[in-house]
């Protein structure tokens, strides 16, 4: 059955259980996410579909359904999975997207690799989706593609079916030219997203470096620039910015720039942090870290994360006072990417050394400064984990949004706590009255961390007000909302995402 809206992103829709022989179709663990986002939307269409891939030793013959039915909570709507071998799934994403692009998208240099990059595999595999996806759609249908390891998705599926309309949204920062063009590929790349009819990102700072990377390689002319809400200007931040391009015009169409942060589900967030599960939870954290002051860090083991910077400022911060041992603890959750990749065992030992040198200094046999952990925390417990936390401390070096300290602020429903944010994160821009730091600098790193820990509570709470404002204001229904609009106004969206969509 064609779809009108059909979503593209590499994970599937839920988790695949095995009972009794037979599988079931579960709902994915984390109900606050991209991914059930996205769902939500099924229930607003009579038909919709999803395109991800799902790993087969054979693709000619997968032994798995290639498009299957699911009906759950969203709605109903078809699966289409792609057969990929793991060495395509290693070549496509391992490789290519993680070792080529990701390092390019988030200002890393030289972490670039461009030797092991087999570029016809990509082209291929990202033809398997737009084939998928063009199988999918109803005439004049409107297709959303999720991210830069499917950039060539819209060209390929421009060339199927140019009755569509596409969107294409980068959940990674988008760098300037000077860095993108870097890639061999950017040609490709930029006329492929010149095929779309929305291209989103997260603030305007990517939209603009976005613009000059086809400047830098096409002739479109002027770009008109609107100028940015000022709660979208936060004066701390390295990335705001004044205005923001709204649409750039080709030969074939005009080009939408559709500039919405993602948020978190504020809604679902509230309701954990006010269930009595929650509270046990946190009373019991609580007992048992006795009576110190945490600070708080949930991350990936990344290079852009910044992890050992983090630890290194707090080795500082002992240091420096002294006062604060045996008083002041450090919970670094840092969770493997994925354990697939070698290039992140360097980082994770280098976590592994800096705490285990700070704990051998500043430890005792009844108190360990940092607890390193390296697996992913129930959600439920990392709520119960934010209302413990005195500080938030989130300071990536470079990060497309960043979505844990939405959540932290979110569930604060205290009203009190202190969010120490790096100004490189895109949320950022929206979260002004976060204690900004620059983690390029122990100097900025370390008062930062001393404000925080100094703070009034007076101030505390004022900032936490601000801070749950913009939370609120810019959750997951916001973000699709205009997202959708953009691309589909008379089908998506309820009437006052459509109003402003028509205002813009």
């Amino acid at each position: 059955m064609s779809s009108d809206l059909v979503i593209v992103y590499h994970r599937q829709p839920y988790e695949e259980v095995e009972v009794d022989g037979k599988i079931e179709y579960r709902a994915n663990k984390s109900p606050n996410g991209i991914v059930p986002t996205l769902k939500s939307f099924f229930g607003k269409v009579d038909n919709a579909a999803w395109v991800a891939w799902k790993e087969a030793e054979d693709t000619s013959d997968p032994g798995f359904e290639r498009v299957i039915h699911i009906e759950d909570s969203f709605g109903k709507y078809t699966v289409s999975r792609l057969p990929l071998t793991a060495a395509q799934v290693k070549s496509f994403y391992h490789v290519t997207s993680k070792e080529a692009f990701w390092p390019i998208l988030h200002g890393f240099k030289e972490k670039y690799n461009y030797d092991p990059v087999d570029w016809p595999t990509f082209k291929e595999v990202n033809w398997a989706f737009a084939e998928a996806a063009a199988a999918e759609a109803a005439e004049g249908a409107s297709v959303w593609v999720h991210d830069y390891n499917l950039w060539l998705v819209p060209g390929y599926l421009r060339q199927m079916r140019p009755d569509l309309r596409i969107s294409f949204y980068h959940h990674t920062p988008f760098p300037a030219a000077d860095m993108f063009n870097v890639l061999p590929w950017r040609g490709e790349i930029i006329d492929s997203l010149l095929c779309c009819d929305v291209v989103g990102f997260h603030i305007p700072r990517y939209a603009s470096n976005f613009v000059s990377c086809v400047r830098s390689l096409r002739d479109v002319g002027n770009v008109p620039r609107i100028k940015v809400e000022n709660d979208m200007m936060s004066e701390g931040s390295a990335l705001s910015d004044r205005t923001v391009p709204t649409e750039i015009h080709t030969d074939e169409r005009v080009v939408q720039l559709g500039v919405t942060p993602v948020g978190v589900d504020v809604e679902y967030i509230k309701s954990l942090a006010g269930s009595e599960k929650t509270d046990t939870l946190s009373a019991r954290f609580r007992e048992e870290i006795g009576d110190t002051r945490v600070l708080l860090s949930v991350g990936r083991t990344d290079y852009t994360k910044g992890g050992a910077d983090q630890l290194l400022a707090f080795e500082r911060l002992l240091e420096r006072r002294p006062e604060l041992r045996g008083i002041v603890r450090l919970l670094h959750v840092s969770v493997p990417a994925n354990r697939n990749m070698t290039v992140y065992e360097p980082i994770q030992k280098e976590l592994e050394e800096i705490a285990g040198r700070i704990n051998g200094r500043f430890g005792s046999f009844t108190f360990q400064p940092v607890a390193l952990i390296s697996r992913a925390i129930p959600f439920e417990e990392l709520v119960a984990w934010y209302q413990v936390a005195d500080v938030a401390w989130i300071t990536p070096l470079a990060d497309g949004m960043n979505l844990v300290c939405k959540e932290y602020v979110a569930a604060r429903k205290d009203g009190d706590g202190v969010l120490v944010l790096s100004e490189f994160a895109g949320a950022a821009v929206e979260m002004g009255a976060a204690v900004l730091a620059n983690p390029f600098s122990s100097r900025a790193m370390d008062f930062a961390i001393d404000m925080a820990l100094d703070m009034p509570e007076d101030e505390r709470r004022a900032r936490m007000e601000l801070l749950r404002a913009s939370v609120e204001k810019r959750d997951t229904r916001h973000w699709a909302e205009d997202q959708l609009a953009l691309l589909s106004p008379k089908d998506f969206g309820d009437e006052s995402a459509n109003e402003e969509a028509e205002m813009a």
